[in-house]
């Protein structure tokens, strides 16, 4: 059942990046759980090997880094997801951290 309602608020939390971040596009409710679960997929089996390869990097950015592999995740999410659009790489990054933004909050909040 978590499972299920991360899945969800995971989808609400795209489907308000999209609202606060010209060129993140998502066209419905159904694309954002679609993109959700994706995302979930490319986080368990790609992100760490990205963080692998890239800890130097990681650790001279204190973590910083982690947004640009995170929007990495999302324009490869993009390529794979009729309706859902990213629409350059400063985009992606700038919806990397108002995901992470608003995921903390959220989080916050139910906690």
């Amino acid at each position: 059942m978590k499972l299920i309602a991360d899945w969800i608020v995971r989808a609400l939390v795209l489907l308000v990046t999209a609202y606060l971040v010209p060129g993140f596009q998502i066209e419905s409710v159904s694309t954002a759980l679609m993109v959700a679960f994706v995302l979930g997929i490319l986080n368990l089996l790609i992100k760490p090997l990205l963080i692998l390869l890239t800890l130097p990097l990681n650790i001279l950015t204190l973590g910083l880094f982690t947004f640009v592999i995170n929007a990495f995740l999302l324009l490869m999410a993009s390529s794979l997801v009729r309706g859902f659009h990213v629409g350059s790489f400063f985009t992606a990054i700038v919806a990397s951290i108002v995901i992470s933004i608003v995921s903390a909050i959220i989080s916050s909040i139910t906690r």
